[in-house]
């Protein structure tokens, strides 16, 4: 087994929770969609106790069509 073939399943991430420097404590995440740019899809995330946002993550457009190639639902 190579390299590529253990971690294609690990192409994409998504952040359940979070550390959050305004509640000083690891909380849930909540994913919200704050632009989208031609290069892909931008999401902040926030923290679901105090609603600020705590990361950002930039979804690019040729992962997204690979990911929906690959029949993964």
């Amino acid at each position: 087994m190579g390299k590529m073939d253990r971690n294609a399943g690990y192409q994409e991430f998504e952040a359940a929770t979070l550390y959050c420097p305004y509640c000083r404590q690891t909380v849930p995440v909540r994913k919200r969609l704050l632009l989208v740019l031609p290069e892909g899809d931008k999401y902040d995330y926030c923290c679901a106790k105090c609603g600020r946002p705590i990361g950002a993550k930039l979804d690019k457009r040729d992962n997204l069509r690979n990911y929906r190639n690959t029949g993964i639902r």
